[in-house]
């Protein structure tokens, strides 16, 4: 029997640390709701991508805010079945993977946290969400893009948890395996997994103490730790909470 539709929150935030969980998770929980998914980190991505490609200094805010102010980003439904939860382009290039090298890893942070490039950003989220029936992913969604949001859900994990997701994410796409299949180890010892460790560490720090909308649950927000949880265990909580179960 198809569900009813009107007892469902039509606009659902999950926010949360990088690797928490949010994209797989909302991914998963749009394709059970028939909604869009959103994340909107893959917005500042494709900014600091195109910056680090256009020789823009990641340290020239004015210069990386007018880019983002001009900058043609759109995000589609898979176009390759390579793996992708979604296509992003930036003007006619698809950029999808280059959102995840560890240049970008390592630069959007500070360009995230530039109020102009937020501004800009933020005001395209905001008019993607008014149609409603929407999964929207990043790490102000709850706190500024939707504050309304009848569905709040915060993500989090210990950060040696995230690093290693990330770190088989790596893995996976350079043995061009699903990520599922990647069940290496890690340690402090192999260099591309402390330095993934190190800059996911760095990376929480400027997102949390950042002077514009600084990473942190809503107040309404409820606040999951997926650290013990598989990913469906999570989907079933947040789809839960969508249907106020």
């Amino acid at each position: 029997m198809r569900e009813d539709m009107s007892e469902i929150a039509s606009t659902i935030a999950i926010d949360g640390p990088a690797a928490s969980g949010k994209s797989t998770v909302g991914a998963l929980v749009a394709q059970a709701l028939g909604y869009i998914y959103f994340d909107t980190g893959v917005m500042y991505r494709a900014v600091t991508w195109v910056a680090l490609q256009r020789g823009i200094p990641i340290a020239d805010e004015d210069a990386v805010t007018r880019l983002a102010e001009t900058l043609p980003i759109e995000v589609v439904k898979p176009t390759v079945d390579d793996g992708r939860q979604y296509t992003v382009y930036a003007g006619d290039e698809d950029v999808t993977w280059d959102l995840r090298r560890a240049e970008t890893n390592q630069n959007v942070s500070p360009v995230s946290a530039y109020a102009g490039v937020r501004r800009a950003l933020v005001a395209q989220q905001r008019r993607i969400a008014q149609q409603g029936q929407i999964v929207m992913v990043g790490r102000d969604i709850g706190t500024v893009v939707l504050p309304e949001a009848e569905c709040k859900v915060y993500l989090d994990a210990d950060v040696a948890e995230r690093s290693l997701r990330r770190y088989r994410e790596v893995v996976a796409r350079r043995v061009g395996q699903s990520y599922t299949d990647v069940t290496v180890a890690a340690s402090t010892d192999d260099e591309e997994y402390a330095q993934i460790h190190a800059d996911m560490m760095r990376r929480d720090q400027i997102d949390s103490s950042r002077a514009v909308a600084p990473l942190r649950a809503a107040e309404d927000a409820t606040v999951i730790d997926t650290s013990p949880l598989s990913v469906a265990q999570v989907v079933e909580r947040v789809l839960a909470l969508a249907r106020n179960d």
